[in-house]
């Protein structure tokens, strides 16, 4: 009688054994597997002239979440988890295509056809000098008045394949648009990965020798959009130069050493730390990436200590402007009727150098027929 209470004790330890290492093993496998990627594409509304806008989520099932729409390609939200597991959207902007049609600094913008400044509102090419469009006093700022940011881009793929959940977006820019030469075909592809990644593909060609210099304007804010300054957030640049700027920040053409200045961030610094320091109040500055042009490097990095999110930021540009939302002035209500003061986001540019056009030492931004602009800048999210 105790020989079979022994062997059924056995039988049943051995049972419960095998079946908890299934269970461990297909726990384990689940685990490995990537979160569940998907695509939705809504109406968001309609511009003053009638042209419809949508508004795409991309989701990766590990609490990474994307909003971008067609009007100016903007990301509207990101939501990204912080140290305990909470999604939280971590970019300003609007609750609808209202708040950005009656005017918006450049909230998650696509920007073009130039990104930043071209000094003068004009350039010379292959001996032909070409008038642009001013909209910052004599200057041009993110391709005019009506820049990338303005129009309305056309959906050419959305959809969740395997690890990735992809948005590609068109627009082709007219010869003579805002000033600018040439016919530009611009293709610009957000992916959301299982890893996350968001990352940000441009491209473009032309029928007429150009210029284009391509980026996104998204305003973050790690502790949460509305939360707050950002000058706690602990940031790292990985350049060891900038350029110089005149009173109209248009660069000089001189590449400076960050090296004992409030420039520099090539190890991490608070944002606020040496701000007072600056003469304009705040950044407002191109760096030059240590690494080389078109080839993928690391551009710089993010801490935000009460959520624990960090965002690092890789690229193929040469360039990376560092702004601290000095322009804010809590006169703009953003989505759930927060108010976006001064230093309440910071944005991280990758790009060209301002003002390239006009500079023959930086590096080109002349594109030609038969050439393909291409660049791309990745944002990889974690906590610690």
């Amino acid at each position: 009688m105790k020989k079979k209470i022994l062997v059924g004790v056995v039988l049943t330890a051995v049972v419960v054994y095998v079946s908890s290492c299934c269970q461990m093993k297909c726990c384990a496998k689940k685990c490995k597997e990537p979160g569940k990627m998907s695509v939705k594409t809504e109406p968001f509304g309609k511009t003053a002239d009638g042209q419809q806008v949508d508004i795409v989520t991309l989701t990766n099932g590990k609490g990474l979440t994307a909003k971008i729409m067609t009007y100016g390609g903007i990301i509207v939200s990101l939501e990204a988890p912080d140290r305990n597991g909470k999604p939280g959207d971590i970019v300003l902007g609007f609750d609808n295509l209202d708040g950005y049609l009656k005017g918006s600094p450049y909230f998650g913008a696509i920007i073009g056809r130039y990104g930043n400044r071209i000094g003068g509102a004009k350039f010379t090419l292959d001996g032909k000098e070409y008038k642009l469009a001013k909209n910052e006093g004599e200057n041009i700022l993110h391709g005019g008045a009506r820049g990338f940011d303005k129009v309305v881009w056309k959906i050419e793929k959305a959809e969740a394949k395997g690890n990735k959940a992809e948005l590609k977006l068109s627009y082709t820019s007219k010869d003579g648009e805002e000033g600018f030469p040439g016919n530009l075909k611009c293709i610009v592809t957000y992916t959301l990965t299982a890893d996350n990644k968001l990352e940000i593909k441009y491209e473009a060609t032309t029928d007429k020798p150009t210029v284009v210099n391509m980026t996104n304007h998204a305003y973050w804010n790690l502790a949460g959009q509305g939360s707050g300054d950002v000058l706690g957030h602990e940031l790292m640049i990985n350049a060891d130069k900038y350029t110089p700027v005149d009173k109209g920040l248009i660069p000089t053409g001189e590449l400076k050493d960050v090296k004992d200045t409030p420039m520099d961030f090539t190890k991490p610094m608070t944002i606020g730390s040496r701000m007072k320091q600056i003469d304009i109040g705040g950044y407002d500055y191109n760096y030059v990436l240590n690494g080389k042009a078109g080839k993928m490097k690391l551009a710089a990095k993010v801490y935000e200590p009460t959520s624990g999110r960090v965002m690092e930021i890789q690229t193929t540009e040469p360039g990376i402007q560092f702004y601290n939302s000095i322009g804010l002035d809590g006169s703009l209500k953003g989505k759930n009727g927060k108010v976006y003061n001064k230093f309440g986001a910071f944005c991280l540019e990758t790009q060209h150098y301002p003002d390239s056009p006009n500079k023959p030492t930086f590096p080109s931004t002349v594109l030609r027929p038969g050439e393909k602009y291409e660049t791309i800048t990745i944002h990889t999210f974690s906590t610690k």
